[in-house]
């Protein structure tokens, strides 16, 4: 099993790519911290990866509120010892376009986005330093890159945030053993994509070269490849999963 004896901490895993995510790193071995702030989202998760044999922990979590995450890093580390790996996947959707954005809701998608995913892989890398190791993935998205076509303005401001966070924080754990990488997913079978009305997902499909969107367990396997020995060699790097929908 390839995360056998390691630590991960999973955030927004409650449902989407994070729950997909976790049930795989159940199944490839690693003791599973299930973060999310949806606290019965994260047990359902947990249970699910328990019957199949998997270890699994729900952990709630506010990402929005730095002491939260400095006192859940302390829980987990006094439970279950030094993290080897983190997934930072939670996220807040925003459809909100420049004219109409206002202050309230800049803050709300950036403090989850980007301060909360940048504060807790800084409370995490201590421990990564110590043990001359660790794996972080940041998951960031299609609207990084391609501004305003299914989210607002905020939402891509904060996922190009993570891409620049991704570099500076993989140059420089990697003199300590820590490779820090980013997935860029395109449009995925999330319950964030079925919200869209049928003809922008019509749409959507149409502008895809392979002509369908990701399946969850298809960016899992992305995630798990990056925080595997099969990647120990890869730093900085900026995953595109679209299905050629955007070709850099």
């Amino acid at each position: 099993m390839k995360l056998e004896n390691k630590i991960s901490i999973i955030t927004g895993a409650a449902s989407g790519i994070g729950k997909a995510t976790a049930i795989l790193f159940g199944e490839e071995g690693s003791t599973v911290v299930v973060a999310d702030i949806d606290m019965e989202g994260a047990r359902k998760t947990a249970d699910e990866m328990r019957e199949k044999g998997g270890r699994a922990f729900p952990v709630k979590v506010d990402l929005s509120d730095i002491g939260d995450i400095q006192s859940t890093v302390l829980d987990i580390k006094e439970k279950f010892g030094d993290i080897h790996i983190l997934v930072n996947n939670a996220g807040v959707f925003s459809k909100v376009q420049i004219q109409d954005m206002t202050e309230e809701e800049w803050d709300r998608v950036m403090d989850i986005n980007l301060k909360g995913a940048f504060f807790l892989s800084k409370e995490v890398l201590p421990m990564m330093i110590k043990q001359q190791y660790g794996k972080i993935v940041n998951v960031s998205s299609l609207s990084a890159k391609r501004g305003g076509f299914t989210s607002g303005v905020n939402y891509g401001v904060s996922k190009a945030g993570l891409i620049s966070v991704t570099k500076y924080m993989a140059n420089f754990g990697g003199r300590y053993g820590i490779n820090v990488n980013a997935i860029v997913p395109g449009f995925v079978d999330t319950e964030m994509f079925q919200n869209h009305p049928e003809e922008k997902k019509k749409a959507v499909i149409k502008s895809i070269p392979i002509g369908r969107i990701a399946r969850k367990e298809e960016i899992a396997k992305a995630i798990m490849f990056l925080s595997s020995e099969d990647s120990s060699y890869i730093t900085g790097e900026i995953l595109d999963i679209n299905g050629g929908v955007l070709m850099d």
